[in-house]
């Protein structure tokens, strides 16, 4: 029988068979996902063969069907291992502030990094555009600009106004979607407006670090009220880290520098201070924005001590 896991609690998995029924599942045996090491060889979103267990009312996983993408980090609690967040992701959005708590642009890009890895497409929600003042809307509009050169959706609005969540809800339909970001963002808050029944807990952002307070505590997959379509909650996540990569795939994985690439002099350039490079070229003119392309090469540098202390 054929179903999807849309919640899982570490042991178990809650599958929902095309009928609509679920079924408490566990698995037998080993899942490997190209070799990694996995804290979580069966992920939200997964499609899966399951087969009950007889006389109960439990089942067992038999088989993960091919995931068309999914989104991973590395474990933090397990060195060397990795976490799938979730998999067969239509379309991610980013959900970030601009204060109360301040989303980096450094980590925004560290997700679209990874998702552009796993072939995710995003959208970035500024969310509380109700309380910013002219400084913090100024300061959107610098970033909106270079975000949108890179082609990636910006949208400005309030999980507090009405007219902005109805637009958002006509937006999701029909496709599997997962909302991302750090705790205290108001991502449970966005989500709740969107589907009120689910009541997703939320938490105040600490007025004395600004930060907010977990409160999602395992990635669950939700059908959409009135509509095709789901929504994948997920942990705040403070950091996201990719798997195994190379120094010099990390600009094909920013699309307004691959686009460049074939026009740099030299096939391994990595875009620092090498000569004739079209990436550097394309800061100068103001085609790429300054603040991704540092934020490029702080990945870059990272990278590079990451390889020199495990060498």
């Amino acid at each position: 029988m054929k179903g999807r896991v849309i919640k899982s609690t570490g042991s178990w998995y809650n599958v929902q068979l095309s009928d609509g029924e679920m079924v408490n599942c566990r698995i037998k045996g080993k899942f490997r996902l190209k070799e990694l090491k996995l804290t979580n060889p069966i992920a939200v979103g997964d499609y899966v063969e399951i087969e009950k267990e007889e006389g109960l009312d439990t089942g067992i996983i038999k088989e993960i069907h091919e995931r068309e993408n999914y989104i991973i980090r590395k474990s933090p609690r397990k060195p060397g291992h990795f976490h799938i967040i979730a998999s067969n992701i239509d379309m991610a959005y980013l959900v970030v502030s601009l204060k109360m708590p301040q989303t980096s642009t450094g980590f925004i890009d560290r997700f679209l990094m990874v998702a552009e890895m796993y072939h995710i497409p995003v959208t970035i929600i500024v969310n509380k555009a109700d309380i910013y003042a002219n400084k913090e809307l100024e300061k959107w509009e610098r970033i909106s600009k270079g975000y949108q050169q890179a082609g990636y959706p910006i949208i400005l609005m309030s999980a507090e106004n009405k007219g902005d969540i109805d637009k958002l809800k006509k937006t999701i339909q029909h496709q599997t979607n997962l909302f991302a970001g750090q705790s205290g963002v108001g991502k449970s808050t966005l989500i709740n407006a969107l589907q009120p029944k689910l009541d997703i807990v939320t938490n105040e952002v600490s007025n004395y670090s600004e930060k907010g307070m977990h409160t999602t505590t395992f990635a669950e997959l939700h059908p959409l009220e009135n509509a095709e379509g789901f929504i994948i909650d997920t942990p705040g996540i403070k950091e996201l880290e990719a798997s195994d990569f190379d120094t010099n795939e990390i600009s094909h994985y920013f699309p307004e520098m691959r686009d460049l690439l074939n026009n740099c002099k030299f096939n391994n350039c990595l875009h620092k201070n090498e000569p004739k490079c079209a990436i550097i070229a394309a800061v100068e003119n103001g085609e790429i924005a300054e603040f991704r392309y540092h934020n490029y090469i702080n990945i870059l540098l990272d990278k590079q001590a990451q390889n020199y202390w495990e060498s």
